[in-house]
């Protein structure tokens, strides 16, 4: 039988292969490097523009929204190329459906984005 990890050891791991595949994400997909470059301007333009704690909320929550569909989007895409990796209708319809997720939460983020921004720029 093999020995049981401790608790915390077995947490790290996982944190470990978590940041591992964050990692992975961020150096292979152009998505997710188009998103993290606007993370870092609407980052940048929340310091600048001093928004408030509420705003924060709302852009922080919708950054880590986005990169995580994406990054369900991703690993998606990869078990469908896996399990069929020649075209099938069936395949492509989960891969539309799956990039749809995305494009609602990025929608959302942009209209966000702007509730917040517009109102400063003007």
């Amino acid at each position: 039988m093999q020995k049981k990890e401790p608790f915390i050891i077995n947490r790290l791991k996982s944190v470990g292969y978590a940041f591992k595949g964050m990692l992975i994400l961020v150096k292979t997909e152009a998505s997710i490097k188009i998103q993290v470059f606007i993370a870092i301007i609407v980052t940048i333009a929340g310091f600048y523009f001093e928004i408030s704690k509420t705003e924060w909320i709302a852009q922080l929550g919708m950054i880590g929204l986005v990169m995580s569909i994406e990054g369900i989007n991703t690993a998606i895409e990869y078990i469908a190329d896996f399990i069929h990796p020649e075209y099938h209708k069936k395949i492509g319809l989960i891969k539309d459906v799956s990039a749809g997720a995305v494009f609602i939460a990025s929608v959302v983020a942009v209209i966000i984005a702007g509730i917040i921004y517009i109102p400063k720029c003007l």
